[in-house]
């Protein structure tokens, strides 16, 4: 499946390709184009937008995109991933950031992969992941289920 979004990830656009490989679709494919060519490619492409203005898998009714493919793929029961679902949030909703604590340290990283690889969408993503990775681990041993 073909998954598209604006170009110039940052914290939700590098998030939810992480959570979609992870939990929703291990063969995505992850397109990143202007924001105003989204809809365009996005029909012509059949990929599924998220992150984008008027996506059901973007920012609707306070949350983040992350926190809508949680509800979206029914992925809530996982305390690990809602957890991670806080501090996704806490980085990339402004004036949320209190919402976390991790949430500032998420967002400086975010910002250092921007600033380190530019435009650059898909290394980001590939270099990134593993923060991911690490962080939901950490969660997993944080839950009452894994002591």
């Amino acid at each position: 499946m073909k998954w598209i979004t604006r170009e110039n990830a940052n914290v939700d656009r590098v998030a939810c390709p992480w959570l979609i490989k992870r939990f929703v679709d291990v063969n995505a494919e992850f397109l990143y184009v202007p924001a105003a060519d989204v809809q365009a490619v996005a029909e012509r492409e059949q990929a599924i937008p998220y992150d984008v203005p008027g996506a059901e898998l973007g920012h609707v009714d306070g949350r983040c995109s992350f926190e809508s493919f949680l509800i979206k793929y029914d992925l809530g029961g996982d305390a690990a991933l809602t957890a991670l679902a806080t501090v996704v949030h806490a980085a990339d909703v402004e004036g949320d950031v209190d919402r976390s604590p991790l949430g500032p340290g998420l967002k400086a990283i975010a910002r250092g992969f921007k600033d380190l690889f530019g435009p650059d969408d898909q290394r980001k993503l590939a270099m990134e992941s593993p923060v991911y990775d690490a962080l939901y681990l950490y969660f997993q041993g944080q839950s009452p289920a894994a002591s």
